[in-house]
């Protein structure tokens, strides 16, 4: 799906409503979000309620199709399934509330496989396993309540970044009596199957199967297949398992009577003859795995008395991250486990305690929970929340640059969790957008404490942090205070507004030759922004540490300042309205106050004179 919102900007406050919501009053308290997503005869929208929640509004951009989005809202509110988004309330078309008609559910952050295979080419094997699994799944609990969903596509299976499948498209996935006479699925969006070339759109369980191999079939190659003689996938993909080649160019079969007698006989297919999960077999007692074996499978081992590992979400120099159920609380949580070879130094062992202690004790909205921590065999591991939006950084990387009306309120929520860290002595030391988490409300969230030490610890003993992310002083090696996590901050400001690090990512050499130099005005492009921004950057990035915000308090009062700023340059109202009116409606209201003025051309003196933190 493609979004129709013009491209957004850093002077850009509020999103334009389509014209079919534009007379939409919502209940007080509620708010309308920055994103909406065009789809096949549908417009989602999203919307933030009175708990702060971002949620879906579904609804139909001509007037005419009312009694369909109605009858679909009913017939998923009757649903069941982990990939079926629940339907949680219709809104009617009454005169006296000014809304409707249209359906709320939960927004999903993501992208759709479509996407995805723009953006970073063919899927993993392992990956579009776990998309065959999921959505094959989903179009047999469709089959077996009798039911079809008569258009997926590579366009309408969505993948969060946390690993979860969601299926939409459900328009179409009604009787044929509900749909409005003469309309179909957008060719242009929906593979069609062969049994339709003669033009008539007659789907059935065996359409469905055959749009389901075709959808996987783009995951691997990164094309749609033709109606008929498609080539052998593994002449376009030579990884893809013979087993898996052979069961896809069954499934789509020109002929629907020689396809599998089900979605399920063809899950069972692949089952049989890929392993979709890693098959670990249980040493005998308490024997430990071989270092050898692979890290999920040692994982399994240590971990499945309490979890079971579902899909790995990332991997760094020191660990990898799972996506897992845990057993006992029926949740999804997230695993980060140290590598095997990590696990052996006792001094990384301690450290990787250290953070699930820190990240434990500085329970706050806007840091990631830490739930358990264990060791089992040489397995080192802790358990913490999913993160089903991903990071800052896979945000970026799918939907370009924000506007900054949008992330005025998740930075304002890290700035509160910085605050909690700093407030107990804690220096993050590595703020950057893959450690900045989001969950599924679209909250921030600061994750990733291994390098954190308490205020006044020495930690002048080599330089630290993520290059493109870290203020001099750490790429120096020098005496390191709130200031540096405060300099971080703006780097990731100007990075979300921007697409890219303030300096460029480049080694610390490089970084630091570019964070000295002279003009940094001119070569951050500063001028670009509203005169607030600029000089919260500006002072945000300065060079010296005694020049910037001191702590994460005085960092939150400039840029509620630069809130209060943006807004009411924003804000169409004659100045007399303001004052007596107070803030516009969902806006919030901020009373700090901090002097943003400063001159970053002139803070090139001499390094001696500029190491004191």
């Amino acid at each position: 799906m493609s979004s129709r919102d013009p491209i957004l900007t850093p002077t850009r406050l509020r999103a334009t409503l389509p014209r079919h919501l534009a007379d939409w009053t919502l209940p007080p308290g509620w708010s309308w979000g920055a994103d909406s997503v065009w789809g096949d005869r549908r417009h989602y929208q999203e919307l933030v309620d009175a708990l702060g929640r971002s949620l879906s509004l579904v609804s139909a951009p001509e007037t005419e199709h009312g009694d369909w989005l109605r009858d679909e809202a009913r017939a998923l509110a009757h649903r069941n399934h982990p990939s079926i988004p629940t339907t949680y309330h219709y809104w009617a078309n009454y005169q006296e509330s000014r809304r409707g008609p249209g359906y709320l559910r939960r927004w999903i952050a993501g992208e759709t496989v479509a996407q995805r295979v723009v953006r970073m080419g063919p899927e993993s094997v392992p990956t579009v396993l776990q998309v065959l699994r999921e959505a094959g799944s989903t179009l047999a609990y469709l089959h077996d309540a009798g039911s079809l969903h008569r258009a997926l596509s590579a366009h309408n299976v969505w993948l969060t970044p946390g690993g979860r499948l969601w299926l939409l498209g459900w328009e179409w996935a009604l009787s044929p009596e509900q749909v409005p006479a003469g309309l179909r699925p957008d060719p242009a969006r929906t593979p069609q199957a062969p049994e339709w070339s003669n033009g008539e759109y007659t789907p059935t369980q065996a359409s469905d199967q055959w749009q389901l191999a075709a959808m996987v079939f783009t995951a691997l190659t990164g094309e749609t297949p033709p109606e008929r003689d498609a080539p052998p996938i593994t002449l376009l993909r030579p990884d893809c398992p013979v087993g898996l080649a052979r069961a896809l160019e069954q499934a789509l079969h020109a002929d629907p009577s020689q396809r599998f007698p089900s979605v399920r006989n063809f899950l069972r297919d692949v089952d049989r003859v890929v392993s979709v999960r890693s098959v670990l077999v249980e040493p005998e007692g308490d024997e430990i795995p071989s270092l050898h074996e692979a890290p999920e499978a040692r994982l399994r081992w240590a971990t499945s008395d309490d979890y079971e590992i579902l899909a790995p979400l990332g991997s760094g120099t020191f660990g990898s991250v799972w996506r897992a159920r845990d057993l006992t609380l029926a949740r999804e949580v997230a695993i980060k486990v140290l590598h095997p070879h990590i696990a052996k130094d006792d001094l990384a062992v301690s450290r990787f305690r250290r953070e699930a202690r820190l990240a434990a004790q500085l329970a706050h909205p806007a840091i990631v929970p830490i739930y358990d921590s264990d060791e089992r065999g040489g397995v080192v591991w802790y358990t913490m929340e999913l993160a089903e939006g991903g990071s800052v950084a896979s945000l970026i990387a799918r939907r370009g640059p924000r506007d900054f009306d949008e992330i005025a309120m998740p930075v304002d929520g890290v700035l509160d969790g910085l605050l909690a860290a700093h407030s107990s002595g804690i220096i993050h030391r590595d703020l950057k957008p893959e450690n900045i988490l989001i969950d599924r409300y679209r909250r921030w969230r600061i994750g990733d404490f291994g390098i954190a030490q308490a205020w006044g610890e020495d930690v002048a003993t080599g330089s630290s942090g993520t290059p493109a992310f870290a203020a001099p002083e750490q790429l120096l090696g020098e005496a390191q205070g709130p200031s540096t996590d405060c300099y971080a901050i703006a780097g990731i400001v100007y990075f979300v507004l921007t697409g890219r690090a303030p300096f460029g990512d480049a080694s610390a050499e490089q970084v630091l030759a570019q964070q000295l130099g002279d003009r940094l005005t001119e070569r951050l492009q500063l001028d670009a922004f509203p005169a607030p921004l600029t000089q919260f950057l500006m002072r945000g990035l300065h060079p010296r540490a005694d020049e910037r915000f001191s702590d994460a308090s005085e960092l939150r009062s400039a840029w509620r300042q630069v809130i209060r700023l943006m807004r009411r340059a924003d804000d169409p109202r004659p100045w007399w309205r303001r004052v007596f009116e107070g803030p516009m409606d969902g806006e919030a209201s901020f009373d700090d106050d901090v002097d943003l003025d400063v001159d970053l051309d002139d803070a090139t003196r001499p390094r001696e004179q500029s190491s004191r933190s």
